[in-house]
């Protein structure tokens, strides 16, 4: 893989990480290493109803180092719901963090569109502040000239992992779920172009449907209702061996609990997670199991596999929109403490890895298909897919052909 240049990450307590270098001691995530006052970090995230995983990741940074007005670290804010609508006010939320004197990191996850404007407000005005976001929604070199840092799912790789997993199972049909907006991000777009190539190349049809965008006139509410009531049309209409797969966070739910009741299959989210619409279209309460990944991965299991969802379903072990939240967040914390550094990335994949512990990760840096320029400040990522009732998919160790590194972007 030329153009990319993959690096097999085994993310193991005590493991050895990418290029080389072994696991620093010392670097832990116990709460105790927070200095009360010394310096805070912004942590800009959605709302529940949004994406609970980016959420729940910014709790875990609370609960290991403290609110701000509570005398720990982490100063944490949520961006509206109808953010394509209130972008100014998004802009100021994010720049606002920048005012307070002892502010030295801001974390946004998701990136959503502004926030590489309000990265640059805040530069301008505090170039000493560490700005990192995950999952960006605006173009990669618009986030790169803005950001300290962005780490993204491999839109690239996952082009063709995903395909390449949905075979797996069976699947000779490719649904995939989304809206314009979404579609006009080049990480999106692009890697819809290469889901469109992969099915081609592994035999299988692909599919392109659209529903409501949730920041639209008709909201969250709205766009779930849609997909409530087009699933099982769309089960009839493409068969139970078709896999589906949808781009928004606030889709995945309705999805799943009528693909669940109706049939069809399921890979991996967007940005998966066991936690991610799982939860709800089951019906299961996972209050007990809260931070603890692989038991919250148990009870779905035993749930997807009582509704005969067994080598029908799958996600990622780990929620991967929480670990990015909080490993940013602890990478922030590491590098302000003097125990990492932003340019060495095992350090970073440590502090990713301090959530994940024995999970197995691909990843590189993202390289730009029209001028073949690797990014310094960007990395793409991605998990093993687990599928329900089956355990592991060697997802990670598939060798992704070449040519799907050189589809250029082409917007709609």
């Amino acid at each position: 893989m030329k153009r990319f240049g993959f690096i097999v990450l085994a993310l193991m307590a005590g493991g050895v990480l990418a290029f080389g270098g072994p696991r620093q001691q010392g670097q832990g995530g116990s709460g105790s290493g927070a200095q009360s006052g010394s310096y805070h970090i912004g942590v800009v995230t959605s709302t529940v109803s949004q994406s609970e995983d980016e959420f729940r990741g910014a709790e875990e940074l609370i609960k290991r180092y403290g609110r701000v007005a509570g005398g720990g670290i982490i100063q944490h804010v949520t961006y509206p719901d109808n953010f394509m609508d209130q972008q100014e006010t998004v802009i100021t939320q994010i720049t606002a963090l920048g005012d307070d004197p002892l502010m030295k990191a801001v974390i946004m996850n998701q990136g959503i569109p502004g926030t590489a404007e309000a990265f640059r407000r805040i530069r301008e005005r505090r170039p000493d502040i560490l700005l990192m976001v995950g999952e960006s929604h605006e173009d990669p070199l618009v986030i790169q000239k803005a950001a300290s840092l962005a780490v993204s799912a491999d839109f690239i790789s996952r082009g063709y992992t995903i395909p390449w997993a949905a075979k797996q199972l069976g699947a000779d049909t490719f649904v995939h779920i989304s809206f314009p907006r979404h579609m006009s991000y080049e990480t999106l777009g692009l890697r819809r172009q290469i889901f469109e190539e992969a099915c081609k190349d592994l035999g299988m049809r692909f599919v392109f449907v659209t529903a409501p965008d949730p920041t639209s006139d008709v909201g969250v509410p709205g766009a779930q209702q849609y997909i409530l009531e087009q699933t099982p049309q769309w089960v009839d209409m493409y068969g139970k061996n078709a896999v589906f797969f949808c781009t928004n966070d606030a889709h995945t739910e309705p999805l799943l609990k009528q693909l669940l009741a109706y049939g069809g299959m399921f890979v991996e989210a967007d940005l998966p997670s066991p936690l991610l619409g799982y939860p709800g279209a089951l019906g299961i309460d996972l209050s007990a199991e809260t931070g603890n990944f692989p038991a919250i991965l148990k009870k779905v299991e035993e749930a997807v596999v009582a509704r005969g969802g067994s080598g029908k379903f799958g996600t990622w072990a780990f929620s991967y929109g929480f670990t990015v939240t909080a490993g940013l967040g602890e990478f922030a914390k590491r590098i302000l403490d003097g125990k990492a550094a932003m340019e060495n990335v095992n350090d970073l994949y440590a502090a990713l890895g301090d959530f994940t512990t024995g999970a197995k990760w691909n990843g590189g840096y993202y390289i730009d298909a029209n001028t073949g320029v690797r990014a310094r400040n960007q990395i793409l990522v991605y998990m093993d897919t687990y599928i329900f009732g089956k355990g592991y998919l060697s997802t990670t160790a598939q060798k992704v052909p070449e040519k799907y590194y050189t589809i250029k972007f082409q917007k709609n």
